[in-house]
């Protein structure tokens, strides 16, 4: 694949040779979690309509600014939060709550592999649209439903996102510094991870999923749940609490069960060392200039560095402060123990390395310009993801989509007319 933000695996023009191409996908979910697995298949090759709210859309629409800016400079009203997660996709603009727009969806559904939602339980049940009516039009289809906490059980009608996520499956107990340091408390994840591996989770069984069908001809319902993802995503912790009968708190930079593996200072700032074996820590200590510190009892194996955790912190800053980040940097490299800065986000992609992987890209928007966007890390050697679409603007393929079903201009105009759909 070529790593250039001007790939021609990027625009309308770009060809399909996804795993995926040929799979439809019926996307009625919106703001994250969700969408982010839909677009994940979309880069996979899959063909995506997205159905949204004719008024307003997908509510992240309005989660701005920043917003998109076209050719001209001129800020439009796309939210770079919803094109974090929606290209690759046909939006199509039509009111779940009309039996007319019901009789739609059912037709997009009949013709699907996948659908994908995230309503709250019960919603979709009441215009017959989940799963119990829509196998029953199309035993194949493949439907995963993503909410808060599952399809049942006592929390199973409640919302959510994923800020509250973070603190009700213990993330945010153990992100922060301690209470007794400056800027201690809990502390949520800077991104929305819940909502992001909820979304990696919900491809995964999609995925899963059609192999089975592959081999059944039997489609599914998938359940799939922010509150069950972010008690995985904790396994690690949830394991030490379950072994140890200790809970986990907060160690600010400092993992918790081996050291050291954290954040030291340099003369002109921080740097990330992770010593993760007993081999490079031996290179760690000579490094340093104090190769006796790998056979001293206070540090000679994880446990007992654990233990004296504080003092090896201490012997390691008092050498590093005298030094600047690339010469520690350079000289641990060296030693074979991975070292690094904290970068800002503008620095992490004007790293070599993102520039190598093609990590930015670019696809040409209907409002002139280009959509940014970040690239997949899925890189596969002879079905490759492509970027075909920026994510679209509200109701801008609901023509397109409804001549695809054989309806007339003359239906889809009465529908518009009727606001049971829009389009551009």
């Amino acid at each position: 694949m070529n790593n250039s933000s001007q790939s021609p695996s990027t625009g309308e023009g770009a060809r399909n040779t996804g795993p995926l191409k040929g799979i439809r996908v019926l996307d009625l979910s919106r703001v994250l979690a969700a969408p982010f697995c839909v677009q994940t298949l979309g880069d996979l090759g899959a063909e995506v309509i997205k159905i949204e709210r004719p008024a307003s859309g997908d509510e992240s629409r309005q989660w701005g600014p920043p917003w998109f800016t076209d050719d001209k400079g001129e800020p439009t009203r796309e939210s770079a939060y919803f094109m974090s997660a929606n290209r690759n996709k046909r939006s199509v603009a039509v009111d779940l709550a009309n039996p007319d727009g019901q009789a739609i969806i059912r037709q997009l559904a009949a013709k699907a592999d996948i659908c994908v939602e995230n309503f709250k339980v019960g919603d979709l049940a009441r215009y017959g649209l989940d799963y119990a009516s829509l196998s029953k039009i199309n035993p194949r289809l493949i439907y995963c439903s993503v909410t808060g906490f599952g399809q049942d059980g006592p929390w199973a009608e409640r919302p959510g996102y994923d800020y509250l996520f973070q603190g009700l499956g213990g993330l945010m107990s153990v992100t922060g510094e301690r209470d007794d340091l400056p800027g201690g408390g809990p502390q949520r994840v800077g991104v929305p991870l819940v909502d992001l591996f909820t979304g990696m989770y919900s491809a995964i069984a999609v995925l899963s999923a059609l192999h089975h069908r592959d081999a059944t001809g039997e489609g599914q319902h998938l359940d799939i749940s922010l509150f069950s993802a972010v008690l995985a995503i904790s396994s690690g912790q949830l394991s030490n609490y379950m072994v140890g009968g200790k809970i986990p708190v907060r160690t600010g930079n400092h993992a918790p069960n081996i050291t050291p593996y954290g954040v030291y200072p340099c003369s002109d700032g921080q740097l990330i060392v992770a010593s993760a074996n007993q081999g490079q820590f031996n290179s760690m200590c000579k490094a340093l200039g104090h190769p006796e510190w790998a056979t001293d009892d206070r540090f000679k194996d994880n446990p007992s560095r654990i233990a004296h955790r504080h003092e090896l912190h201490g012997l390691f800053s008092d050498i590093m402060c005298q030094q600047t980040r690339a010469h520690w940097e350079s000289v641990f490299t060296e030693a074979g123990v991975p070292a690094g800065p904290i970068n800002d986000y503008s620095q992490a992609l004007a790293h070599p390395q993102a520039a190598h992987l093609g990590s930015r890209i670019g696809i040409a928007h209907p409002l002139g310009g280009e959509a940014p966007g970040i690239a997949s890390p899925m890189r596969l050697s002879k079905t490759p993801v492509s970027y075909r679409r920026p994510p679209p603007m509200l109701g801008e393929h609901t023509r397109e989509v409804l001549r695809e079903l054989g309806m007339d201009d003359a239906a889809i105009e009465s529908l518009a007319s009727a606001g049971t759909i829009r389009t551009l």
